[in-house]
């Protein structure tokens, strides 16, 4: 792994992370591949936990609505771990005060951008999801 492109692939990590808590759609947008799989595996209203899937414009979209947004400095913490960059691929972790994501991302011609992605709460007791 090269120095810039670890700093490239956290920038896009930060922009997906920060754009969510800023409700800056355009930040989501710059970090998502269009065909992005995020995914979680979570309960929900007390039934079994099952596989959500959400696309690009379903962030891009909640983002700007604001739901994501959080002005408090431990909610917006992340540590971001890049576990392995290979050519065209790379994978990542990232730690919050409410979300673990497991993250893959692609380089295409516009730079670093996520593909997939798996969560869950940090909080396993947090509602809905």
């Amino acid at each position: 792994m090269t120095e810039p492109d670890v700093e490239a692939v956290t920038r896009t990590i930060e922009d997906y992370f920060l754009g969510w808590f800023d409700g800056d759609a355009e930040r989501m947008r710059r970090a998502l591949h269009p065909d992005l799989a995020k995914r979680s595996f979570i309960e929900q209203n007390g039934k079994p936990p099952m596989l959500r899937g959400v696309t690009a414009a379903q962030m891009v979209t909640w983002t700007a609505d604001g739901q994501g947004r959080t002005d408090a400095d431990d909610g917006r913490r992340l540590a971001i771990t890049v576990d392995e960059i290979h050519d065209t691929i790379a994978s990542a972790r990232v730690d919050s005060a409410l979300y673990r994501e497991y993250v893959h991302l692609v380089r295409t011609p516009d730079g670093w951008r996520i593909a997939n992605t798996l969560w869950t709460w940090t909080d396993p007791s947090h509602p809905g999801g």
